[in-house]
């Protein structure tokens, strides 16, 4: 299983390193679809000033950043991810109280311990959450709070789901052995149970539905080909022509019970919003 894991996230890396320019672009500086749980994340976990705070897996450091607003001059705000690339993107703001540093959740270790750890999109990634988790614990304060955003599940996020489903039938190996279930947290009770059994209470979790238009099905089609990572990007050239329009054709199929009369896309997406206390 080490192994496996190894490889996953090595090959994660090496495919953050390469989207994480124009995930940034996309999504990440922009206040749309599910990154408008930014803002509910940093209201839900109340920041004060001097708050000293650990943002992991920040990607290119839009929640740090805006962490870094609400803990003032004395407050100090660190965000830690595994892509280099991302870290880069992060650290072209330079703050005195903010600091950006390639890290990896489930092998890390402060000195000095956080009020406050938050982390975005990003749990369901980790192959062993619960050692991420035990070591976001070990980097908190006795009473400190942990703040969790993750995607809903499959049914409920149709934007990745419209794709997914008709990729890994038409794609057999679409999803390499190995990679975690990126929906495994995607319910109340499921992600309630994995931080609970980290040792976490005073557990809230806070659903919201968010709309996302990525414009008429040829938009959200080109977008998919134009973002997806070259493993994946291959995959999809090598299909032969009538197989890849059947693609086409069943992602089109599988978007139309969102798809308004003017022909854009208006998928539902499902965020859950965790807040708990470190015992």
């Amino acid at each position: 299983m080490k192994v496996i894991h190894s490889e996953y996230k090595q090959r994660n890396m090496k495919i953050w390193n390469e989207v994480a320019p124009r995930y940034h672009k996309r999504w990440a500086s922009v206040n749309k679809g599910p990154f408008q749980s930014t803002k509910k994340l940093i209201e839900l976990i109340k920041i004060n000033k001097n708050n000293r705070v650990l943002d992991v897996a920040c990607g290119t450091g839009v929640v740090t950043k805006q962490i870094q607003k609400k803990v003032g001059k004395s407050g100090y705000v660190v965000g830690i991810d595994t892509s280099t690339t991302a870290i880069k993107i992060a650290k072209k703001e330079n703050k005195k109280n903010l600091d950006f540093l390639n890290a990896d959740a489930e092998n890390l270790s402060f000195s000095k311990k956080f009020d406050i750890v938050t982390c975005q999109y990003a749990l369901f990634f980790f192959p062993n959450a619960q050692k991420a988790l035990k070591n976001i614990k070990n980097s908190l304060k006795k009473s400190g709070i942990i703040g969790i955003s993750v995607h809903g599940s499959k049914d409920n996020v149709p934007f990745f789901s419209s794709i997914l489903d008709s990729a890994t039938k038409y794609i057999p190996d679409y999803i390499p052995p190995g990679t975690p279930n990126l929906d495994r947290f995607g319910t109340k009770s499921a992600l309630k149970t994995e931080i609970r059994k980290a040792g976490f209470s005073n557990i809230v979790i806070k659903e919201f539905i968010f709309n996302y238009n990525p414009g008429k099905f040829e938009d959200y089609w080109q977008n998919y080909i134009k973002y997806i990572a070259k493993p994946l990007k291959e995959k999809l050239n090598a299909l032969e022509y009538s197989k890849r329009k059947e693609f086409k054709n069943s992602v089109k199929e599988k978007t139309l019970q969102y798809t308004k009369r003017n022909g854009d896309i208006i998928f539902p997406w499902q965020v859950l919003i965790l807040t708990a206390k470190n015992n």
